[in-house]
């Protein structure tokens, strides 16, 4: 892994000197960790750090208190995951204890002592014979980890060996099969795909990468062409597994399609709201007021682009008297702002002109609401709508890649707000005298 490695001060100013890069950065206190993260664009996740300890506790423990932030640039994003892991397991950071307490996380266990050591995934580090790799926060990021791996250097998951060959060993992902090898080269093969796997998870490709360009070189001189032919594959498949696009959600957004997609909304709400550094954090609100009785709202939190479903909270709204859209909406901001969730750098709302108004008068009224960007999404066309004096519209085309992601947004807003209202208004239906009760639960 080669890492350019350098360090400034901690201040704005040198922060928003920096240009952009995937990496790692870690902040520090007279040369020691504090916090360590990592992002493909690190500038951008630092000034999200800076404006995000201004209302977030925890952040400004760390972010207030170093004196410098060290900096490592990688060359993919895959070498900024395995660094920041690497990083994380040496210096214990007092402010990264939730990787190495929380259950959640993973890691990638080798049980490298045994004649033919197996790779898995799992939560906690038991072995002491076994080697470990993480942690990880995402199984899908582990799981395109060791997929992609097992195509170019192929091992077993087996637990234990039998007398058959496996499964996968008849789609060449176990190859070769340690329940059928026999020969010392078969075992020899085997080990060897198991250290290939060690290097790279040690960052060490630019080592192996040399190595096979070395052999296809030795053996296109010898006129062994199919043998330099299967190395040139393998070089070919491990350069793919550092580029950006193999790290996919589920969603099928890519996190490069998603910085895409926050880097125009923001080059768009940048010429409106001057101030705006980041768009780590958006929430979106929408109202469900069907039949003026269960009447919702909902706010959906979406991270760096992503959904992020564990931040979505619904609210019961009018418990004794049916409100208007406005009312509602007003009600659902005005007690989200009473709780201690981290401040969105932008709110988007479910409504045009009228409903923006609405959100401008409490504006007014609020201190921490006076420091939000917010923007409505009205429909018949689909355009944005400003929250500043005289409203501006915006009309974007509809292949927009930052109106696209609004649309997902709002799309979302609306099908949590009406889910919850159908949950209570078939709960009203069955015992009616529960649409009655005092219900303030914000979840």
């Amino acid at each position: 892994m080669d890492n350019s490695n350098w360090k400034i001060p901690n201040t704005k100013i040198d922060i928003v000197k920096l240009k952009g890069f995937a990496g790692v950065y870690s902040y520090n206190l007279k040369g020691k960790p504090l916090y360590i993260g990592k992002s493909n664009l690190v500038k951008a996740r630092l000034l999200s750090h800076l404006e995000n300890s201004l209302v977030d506790r925890k952040e400004a423990l760390y972010v207030n208190t170093a004196d410098e932030i060290e900096l490592f640039q990688t060359d993919s994003e895959l070498n900024a995951l395995l660094y920041e892991s690497k990083l994380i397991q040496i210096h214990r950071p007092k402010y990264n204890v939730r990787w190495m307490d929380d259950k959640s996380y993973l890691y990638i266990k080798i049980t490298i002592k045994e004649e033919y050591p197996k790779i898995f995934a799992v939560r906690q580090e038991r072995d002491r014979k076994a080697l470990y790799f993480g942690p990880f926060a995402s199984q899908d990021v582990v799981d395109t980890i060791l997929s992609s791996l097992r195509k170019v250097f192929p091992f077993c998951t087996q637990k234990k060996i039998s007398k058959h060959a496996c499964f996968h060993s008849k789609i060449g992902l176990c190859n070769p099969c340690p329940n059928i090898i026999k020969s010392t080269e078969e075992k020899r093969r085997y080990r060897k795909n198991i250290r290939n796997v060690v290097k790279v998870l040690s960052g060490n490709s630019d080592v192996l990468e040399n190595q096979i360009s070395k052999l296809i070189k030795e053996e296109t001189k010898t006129q062994n062409y199919e043998l330099a032919m299967k190395h040139r594959n393998v070089l070919n498949h491990l350069k793919h597994i550092y580029s950006h696009r193999l790290f996919e959600t589920h969603e099928n957004h890519s996190f490069n399609r998603s910085e895409i997609m926050i880097s125009g909304l923001k080059d768009i709400l940048s010429q409106y709201f001057p101030k705006l550094i980041s768009l780590e954090r958006i929430e979106c609100y929408d109202v469900s007021n069907l039949s003026q009785q269960n009447s919702t709202a909902s706010m959906v939190v979406f991270t760096d682009g992503q959904m992020n479903k564990s931040e979505y909270r619904k609210f019961k709204i009018g418990k004794s008297n049916p409100k208007g859209d406005f009312e509602m909406l007003k009600e659902a901001v005005e007690r989200r702002l009473k709780n201690k969730w981290p401040l969105p750098n932008l709110m988007v709302i479910d409504g045009g002109k009228p409903q923006i108004r609405t959100m401008l008068r409490l504006q007014a009224l609020s201190s921490t609401l006076k420091e939000i960007p917010i923007i409505g999404i009205a429909k018949n066309p689909d355009r944005l709508i400003i929250g500043i004096k005289d409203l501006p519209t915006v009309r974007l085309k509809l292949n927009n890649l930052a109106l696209n992601l609004l649309q997902q947004m709002r799309d979302e807003a609306h099908r949590f707000a009406k889910k919850y209202h159908t949950v209570l208004r078939n709960k009203a239906f069955i015992t009616p005298e529960s649409s009655n009760r005092p219900d303030d639960q914000v979840n």
